[in-house]
Order: structure tokens, then C-alpha cells, then sequence
């Protein structure tokens, strides 16, 4: 256990000294919340069902640092890890190679929570973002659209076979879901057949599930998306026990 805990200590550091990663989870969401918070506002208005507009993308901001995460963080990560021996190598060590996707995967889920923890701090106090109903269910809905996205980067890691070829799949996965899933821009400005066509995006459905608990929707209301994010989780799980390589 005492190695284990070493371990994640490690991959917290090494999460900070990675610009990219940090910026990504931690910074770029409150930039685009500053930037566009400060040319909308936040008043209410029925185009986003009497809500303002800083109240629908704090939680929609939350979505983009799941994908970002679990793509980037969990996907590219772990190609990486394998391209350069990083797990090859913990087969000569006490620890376990499974320790390796332990750790990353709690140290890329907590500071994805301190993501969103940030955001609704700075919405709050610069926008009088309005607070969650149940904030118990919005963690609810932010833990099951982090494992579905996290599975999704395990199969990324299982099925490419180098770190820059993760990259550019990360890319081609990431940008369409950014762009057409609500989590950049407010699904209510894109036109009709753009929010039909985003339904068989999995980040649609994250970013539906967490603003709806966000407005205190019961969790019956969403059973749809609950489905679409399990699935996800059980196909990656599946999906990567077959595929992923230690070396």
C-alpha cells in the first residue's frame, strides 16, 4: 500500500509538470468561462430554459474536462507509457504494472473533480453561477461520465500502437464531440439537425446527464444517457481486456 501511495504522488507531479495536461484540465475551462461568461453574462433567459448562460456551461465546461481527461489524459498517457518501456519496467519492481493504471487513473479523476470544483467557485463568485439542487447527484453524474469516458481511453490505449498515433486518434475523437456535443457551445444555438446528428456522440450524452442533475432533474429523466455512458463502461472494460499491451 505504502508503494501504491508512493506511486500516485509520483503521477500527481508528474501531472503538473506536464503544461499541456494542466493547462487542459485546469486552466483552459476557466479561460473559455471568463471569456464567454464575460459576453453573455448570466442572465436569465427561456432560450436556456430560464437559466443564465454561465449556468449551463459550468456544467457542460465540466463535460470538455471528462473528454480531455479520459482521451488525452487516460489514452495518450498510457501509449506513451508503453512506447517508452514505463511498463515493461514495473514488471522488475514489487509493484504491480496494474498499479500504473491505478494511480493514473486517480490522479487524472481527481484533478478533473478540482476542475469543476474550479469552475463552479469562479462561476459562482464572478457570474452568480446558480448552485446545484443535489450536489451529491451531480458528483453521481460527473463519476459515471469520467469511468464511461476513462474506458473509452483505455480502448485508445489498447488499440493504437504508438503515442503519436494516439495523439492524432485522440484528435479525430475529441474536437467532433467538443464542437457538436453542447460541451463548447450551448447546444440550443446549433441548428436542428447538428443536435439530432450529435445523439451518437457519447460526450452529447455527458454533457446532457450533468446539466440536468445540475438543474436538479430526477436521474429518471436521463435513463437514456445513464444507458448510452454504462455501455460505454462495459464495452471499454471488454474492449480493453482483449486489446491492451504491457509492452
Amino acid at each position: 500500500m505504502r508503494g501504491q501511495w508512493k506511486l500516485f504522488w509520483m503521477e500527481f507531479k508528474l501531472f503538473l509538470r506536464e503544461p499541456m495536461a494542466a493547462f487542459f484540465t485546469l486552466a483552459f475551462p476557466l479561460l473559455l468561462l471568463f471569456v464567454f461568461g464575460s459576453a453573455f453574462g448570466n442572465e436569465p433567459t427561456q432560450r436556456y430554459g430560464g437559466y443564465g448562460y454561465v449556468d449551463i456551461a459550468v456544467p457542460a465546461f465540466s463535460a470538455m474536462i471528462i473528454a480531455t481527461s479520459g482521451i488525452f489524459g487516460i489514452g495518450i498517457t498510457l501509449a506513451t507509457y508503453r512506447e517508452t518501456g514505463i511498463l515493461r519496467r514495473f514488471h522488475l519492481t514489487p509493484l504491480r504494472p496494474i498499479a500504473v493504471l491505478n494511480a493514473q487513473t486517480f490522479v487524472i479523476f481527481a484533478m478533473s473533480g478540482l476542475g469543476m470544483i474550479l469552475l463552479a467557485i469562479c462561476g459562482k463568485l464572478a457570474y452568480g453561477l446558480r448552485s446545484p439542487e443535489n450536489w451529491l447527484s451531480v458528483a453521481a453524474a460527473f463519476t459515471l461520465g469520467s469511468a464511461s469516458f476513462f474506458a473509452l481511453g483505455f480502448v485508445v490505449a489498447g488499440l493504437v500502437p504508438t503515442a503519436r498515433t494516439a495523439h492524432i486518434v485522440g484528435m479525430v475523437l475529441f474536437y467532433p464531440m467538443l464542437f457538436l456535443s453542447g460541451a463548447a457551445f450551448p447546444r440550443e444555438l446549433l441548428p436542428e439537425a447538428v443536435r439530432r446528428f450529435a445523439v451518437i456522440l457519447p460526450l452529447t450524452h455527458v454533457v446532457s446527464l450533468l446539466r440536468g442533475t445540475w438543474a436538479g432533474d430526477p436521474w429518471s429523466s436521463h435513463l437514456a444517457e445513464v444507458g448510452v455512458l454504462v455501455a460505454m463502461i462495459a464495452a471499454g472494460i471488454a474492449i480493453s481486456a482483449r486489446t491492451f499491451r504491457w509492452e
